[in-house]
């Protein structure tokens, strides 16, 4: 399908007055108990608002029902329902970053689930600074994700699929749900998957490092060379990227102190890097049942590319199909490059989503465009 995308040129005038308000009439605003790490079904997915409970094992999520968007929307809106969309977020980042896309989701006739992840967003996350990253167990991030989509998407879904959107380090995690729980998602889109994040040294170099420093009570310090957030946007960070949805994305982390997460702590690089290299191991590769369609961003400063390449032939090797599609002259927020990007990434997922999962194996790898 085609997607009518926003002009750029009103981007922000169109998100106030035409978005957000059809987006707040069909949105239902949650709260659940993060999850026992490694186990789905240990969390209560239905904590009323005005239930405080333990701030820290809290985590917020957003919901949108595609039959209730298209009653509050002009009748040209008039899509098919096709399932519930899971968006599982990256670092730092937070459910509201994607109102854009869920729009568009939307638009098309699904229903839309985001979490925020343990430490992100409005959710718990163990330290008081806003600015710090910590979880305590890899596992946990899994958990609440497949707990949240069985508990909760599937609502949404009903007899349809749920599928996945997962961006960077929510994609990690969606990967390894995906190995873990490979009965749960119908599609996967992986998108700038962190299935190996760049950090300057090798990685069990890197691994031990972290390690040492948890060992001595560092665990909940910040890794020198990440900041505190900057109300100034630095847009030489977002080459490639469309100037209207990373000016959008940064207002609203200007305005949210606790959509302020930039620093990376000891314990959360020491508990990613033990995650990547558990969803890399062959036999749990082979776990893979939902079809992946793997977006690659050209260049990426955050991920290391071989590592998703060598994912992504490890779990065809296993019997999955997977589609690895390159973006050139891409940055790693594909979600937020320009019209002229955005468009055949968006229309390369509306396909994906909606082809017999039999065509999949026709397509193995190619670029977005063509």
């Amino acid at each position: 399908m085609s997607v009518d995308l926003i002009d750029e040129h009103v981007y922000e005038q169109t998100m106030k007055n035409k978005v957000l308000p059809s987006l707040a009439r069909c949105s239902h605003e949650g709260w659940m108990d993060s999850c026992q790490p490694g186990d789905k079904d240990s969390f209560r997915s239905d904590i009323p608002n005005e239930d405080t409970g333990d701030p820290h094992k809290r985590l917020h999520y957003v919901c949108y029902s595609a039959s209730e968007f298209q009653d509050a929307t002009p009748t040209h809106v008039m899509a098919r329902y096709r399932g519930a969309i899971v968006i599982s977020h990256g670092f730092s980042e937070f459910g509201r970053k994607y109102e854009e896309l869920t729009w568009y989701f939307l638009m098309a006739g699904y229903s839309v689930c985001i979490l925020d992840h343990w430490g992100h967003g409005l959710s718990g996350r163990g330290v008081d600074d806003p600015n710090l990253v910590w979880v305590d167990n890899w596992e946990r991030y899994v958990a609440d994700l497949a707990g949240f989509c069985t508990q909760v998407a599937q609502t949404y879904a009903g007899e349809h699929p749920v599928y996945l959107y997962a961006h960077s380090m929510g994609a990690a995690i969606g990967a390894r749900m995906l190995e873990r729980f490979p009965d749960i998602i119908g599609k996967a889109v992986l998108s700038s998957p962190m299935i190996e994040p760049k950090t300057g040294h090798m990685p069990l170099a890197a691994l031990a490092a972290a390690d040492a420093a948890c060992a001595v009570g560092m665990g909940e310090k910040p890794v020198p060379g990440f900041h505190p957030f900057d109300a100034n946007l630095d847009m030489s960070k977002y080459k490639h990227g469309s100037l209207a949805r990373v000016e959008w994305a940064h207002k609203l982390r200007v305005g949210q102190t606790r959509y302020q997460t930039s620093q990376v702590t000891y314990q959360w690089i020491k508990e990613a890097l033990q995650m990547c290299r558990e969803l890399m191991r062959p036999d749990q590769c082979a776990q893979v049942e939902a079809p992946i369609l793997l977006f690659q961003a050209e260049p990426d400063r955050f991920v290391l590319p071989k590592a998703q390449e060598k994912f992504a032939a490890q779990v065809r090797d296993g019997g999955c199909e997977v589609e690895l599609v390159k973006v050139p002259n891409s940055m790693h927020e594909l979600y937020e490059m320009p019209n002229a990007v955005l468009g055949p990434y968006l229309d390369r997922i509306f396909s994906f989503f909606e082809q017999p999962y039999a065509l999949l194996n026709d397509e193995a790898s190619g670029e977005a465009g063509d």
